[in-house]
């Protein structure tokens, strides 16, 4: 059945993925949302049923005739920084695109969180409300009014932790661009060994579990709070696995004790802020049952390490 989507974010490195694997992979109704149809770089005119809206979360009562007949709301749009703006985009604006929503129209709300709101149990993590950047702290509050709305059932949140994305066409991920530090730093950190771990995604593979989550929601007995990544990986599996794919070889590893670290946060005149802090303290940010499209029985497009690294442009030696 064809649906009536609509997408904010569009043209962000998320939404820039989701808008084109949508227009490839289905014949699904898109209204795509962007401040400037001139950053999309994805062929919207590759098939019919495709509408380019111009303008923002700001202004989104204008399109409230339209918000009533969509079957999907896909929300990537965010605002990173600078506080009036994050919390005006983030909690009041996105709030009110839910309010304008139809409950008996709409039959799903693909919400945009982070992971940085959960703790290792996957429940919510009080230090993320209060000590939290002003993007994470956004993210906390609308969490907390979400439920109250008469959308609520029909909201599926999905919590990407590190995202990894862009090219020559598409924006990349806030990661992306520091990919070429790691490679430029390698020499000095495989002599290291840290306690911590992580999860990453590519866009693409969100963009893909999106598509299925489009045509098969959650079922009644599923949850519907979906963290996003590939499995587990240690700081010290990552690093070996960037150095086998540099042909590094690894000899020894030091233990980077916090007392070491807190050296190098003062030799390198790091800032850090509190949540800084805590995540230098916490380490360990790791979920359980994480998704991906593996879940759904889906070729992922970069599940490992040496994936990201080659799609990236890192040389391979």
């Amino acid at each position: 059945m064809t649906q009536r989507i609509f997408l904010t974010g569009a043209s962000g490195c998320i939404g820039q993925y989701i808008a084109e694997t949508l227009i490839q992979q289905t014949d699904h109704e898109l209204f795509l949302l962007v401040r400037d149809p001139n950053k999309l770089a994805i062929d919207t005119a590759a098939r019919p049923g495709i509408t380019i809206l111009q303008g923002d979360l700001r202004e989104i009562d204008r399109f409230s005739k339209l918000l009533k007949t969509v079957n999907t709301a896909i929300l990537t749009a965010a605002a990173w920084g600078g506080t009036q703006a994050t919390f005006d985009i983030n909690v009041a604006k996105t709030t009110r695109l839910l309010e304008l929503l139809d409950p008996a129209v709409c039959q799903q709300v693909l919400y945009f969180s982070t992971a940085s709101l959960l703790g290792r149990d996957n429940r919510l993590l009080e230090q993320a409300g209060q000590i939290g950047t002003d993007y994470i702290k956004s993210k906390y509050i609308c969490y907390r009014q979400l439920w109250r709305m008469a959308i609520a059932p029909r909201i599926t949140t999905l919590y990407p932790t590190l995202v990894f994305g862009g090219d020559g066409r598409k924006p990349y991920s806030h990661l992306s661009g520091g990919l070429t530090d790691v490679t430029k730093w390698i020499d000095l950190i495989r002599w290291f060994r840290a306690d911590g771990s992580f999860h990453f995604l590519h866009a693409q593979d969100i963009a893909l579990v999106v598509r299925h989550l489009v045509d098969y929601p959650p079922r009644a007995d599923e949850s519907r709070q979906i963290v996003l990544g590939n499995p587990r990986l240690t700081v010290n599996e990552a690093i070996a696995q960037v150095c086998a794919y540099l042909h590094k070889r690894i000899y020894f590893r030091l233990p980077l004790s916090p007392q070491l670290a807190d050296l190098f946060i003062a030799l390198f005149r790091i800032q850090m802020e509190p949540w800084d802090r805590f995540c230098l303290t916490y380490r360990h940010f790791t979920y359980e049952n994480p998704v991906n499209p593996a879940t759904f029985g889906i070729q992922p497009y970069c599940p490992t390490i040496a994936d990201l690294l080659k799609i990236s442009g890192i040389p391979h030696p």
